[in-house]
């Protein structure tokens, strides 16, 4: 089924979100890799203040070549989500409600998914310059020392993305 979503999401929204919808996403939603995930972890664990509130927001695990010029952001692909399964399920627990990226998740983050009534996205990899044209707006507001990995906030229009795993845990690559 073919949905339309305003980003920041609530719990209504991943509710109505099944697996294997395609889904257009509009609205603001954060830019993280593994090094970013890896410093708001420690920063949560140390009790510290992270960047951006986590609460209904969603999380693309993107890390953009350069822009060319005129171009708000360069190749916006999605990178393999695996990568960020060890980070997850206390970024879910801090409220966390979708996640973008590429390839399977473990079974703990997909558990997590489920507990935090949260849903995973799948964007398709190798599509990175069409991905590109429905981010209107980028803006580093975090790490910029981790150069292409820095937290980004965006501004999307329509951003094609498949849920790949829902919150009752279907799981379109099982199927």
């Amino acid at each position: 089924m073919e949905k339309y979503i305003t980003a920041p999401i609530n719990d209504e929204v991943v509710n109505s979100l099944e697996a294997g919808d395609f889904v257009y996403i509009s609205g603001t939603i954060y830019t993280a890799r593994d090094a970013a995930h890896k410093r708001l972890y420690e920063a949560i664990n140390a009790g510290e203040s992270i960047p951006f509130d986590l609460k209904n927001n969603i999380v693309y695990y993107l890390g953009p070549s350069p822009a060319r010029e005129g171009q708000v952001i360069g190749s916006a692909g999605p990178t393999t989500s695996s990568r960020m399964d060890k980070y997850t399920p206390l970024l879910l627990e801090k409220g966390m409600k979708g996640m973008i990226g590429k390839g399977k998740r473990s079974q703990e983050v997909i558990d997590a998914m489920n507990k935090n009534n949260a849903v995973y996205f799948a964007a398709i990899g190798g599509a990175g310059a069409l991905l590109s044209k429905c981010i209107k707006k980028s803006e580093v507001i975090a790490y910029d020392d981790l150069g292409t990995e820095a937290i980004r906030k965006l501004e999307v229009e329509n951003l094609p993305v498949i849920v790949v795993i829902d919150n009752n845990k279907n799981n379109i690559y099982e199927r």
